[in-house]
């Protein structure tokens, strides 16, 4: 959009709409952005707040402690610095005995991806030797690049962390463990989080004896780390703000500078036409997003693409606004029974949480 209006005494350019953007990412960048997101750049242990009924919280911190000072030994100094394609470097010693690798198992909103993120600055590596992406963005990345080239482009690696494990897809499940078992064969480190399967409908967590069955040959090369407690984005806090009408929302994002504005149903379609590696580029520069219209998400499909976007959101610390429904609402309830489930509750946790971020807006317009 390019009008503006006036607020006050202030012209304000007319917000973003997110629908109006088609977003592009090179393949080489999709490596190089594998780092924390930024709402865990400056994340670090310390920072890590153990509830003090869960023992298992700060025993987690310990442990992560100790596995990130023990992967300082010779494989970073041995690979040295390469390219984009793992080029110029010195071939990777083979993978020490014992476990190379930690799953964290835990429902969500205990701080699990906290203590990834966390992991992954404690790493004795530089930045170029550590990668830290989703399930989604390594699949994308294979397919990107291929698998032979995405081997050669990570095994130089002294860490590779994997927030949100997908064991949804059994045939990705698949790849991603063929790919894992190249990259522990020539010395990296591994980190995992993962979510539910289909048809298990335990309250938010995935039990670690079913995703070390899942990924068969791997399990030996890492060590389950439980992580007990409640979701810490409600613990203590108020319940989600109610929605807010068209006009508020509509006002707010005129008066917010770097917002975006879409009619909800909109954005869904649109997010059909731009694939999910590209989200969080779609969301680039934006400071708030402001939705109009919120309905129930009408099919699994869509409902999938936007737990995607909701993350993205969430990992950039995007406020929410909407009108309509409240985020509660978006998924049937067939939806919340079924296999993706935990997907569907931590995308309500994670918009619930920017939604009440996002409540001043409305104040200050």
């Amino acid at each position: 959009m390019s009008s503006s209006t006036t607020v006050g005494e202030t012209p304000i350019a007319a917000p973003f709409a997110l629908s109006a953007r088609e977003p592009h990412v090179p393949a080489e960048h999709l490596v190089a952005e594998m780092v924390p997101p930024p709402r865990f750049d400056s994340v670090r242990f310390d920072t890590y707040i153990p509830d003090p009924d869960q023992p298992s919280q700060t025993e987690a911190v310990h442990v992560l402690e100790h596995f990130a000072a023990g992967l300082g030994g010779a494989h970073a100094a041995t690979s040295g610095r390469r390219g984009f394609l793992g080029l110029g470097r010195s071939k990777a010693p083979k993978a020490p005995a014992g476990p190379r690798g930690v799953y964290l198992d835990g429902g969500y909103g205990v701080g699990k991806t906290h203590l990834l993120a966390s992991l992954w600055h404690a790493t004795p590596a530089e930045p170029s030797l550590k990668a830290f992406g989703t399930f989604v963005e390594l699949t994308n990345l294979v397919g990107a690049l291929g698998f032979q080239q995405t081997v050669k482009t990570l095994s130089g690696h002294r860490l590779l962390c994997i927030d949100e494990f997908e064991l949804d897809d059994p045939g990705d499940t698949v790849l991603v463990s063929t790919l894992l078992g190249k990259l522990v064969d020539a010395g990296v480190a591994l980190a995992a989080t993962s979510n539910t399967l289909p048809g298990k409908l335990g309250e938010g967590r995935f039990a670690a004896a079913d995703f070390l069955r899942e990924i068969q040959g791997l399990s030996a090369h890492f060590r389950p780390l439980r992580i007990d407690g409640e979701d810490y984005r409600h613990r203590g806090l108020p319940e989600a703000p109610a929605p807010f009408t068209d006009e508020q929302v509509t006002r707010a994002a005129y008066a917010t500078e770097g917002a975006s504005l879409d009619d909800f149903p909109h954005l869904l379609e649109h997010l059909a036409r731009v694939h999910p590696s590209r989200y969080g580029a779609l969301t680039d520069g934006i400071r708030a997003v402001c939705l109009t219209d919120v309905q129930p998400v009408p099919d699994q499909s869509t409902a999938l693409r936007l737990v995607v976007l909701a993350d993205r959101l969430y990992d950039r610390e995007v406020p929410v606004l909407a009108s309509g429904l409240p985020f509660d609402r978006l998924f049937s309830e067939e939806m919340l029974k079924g296999g993706y489930r935990k997907k569907y509750f931590r995308a309500i946790s994670r918009l619930t949480a920017l939604a009440r971020d996002a409540k001043g807006l409305v104040a200050a317009s």
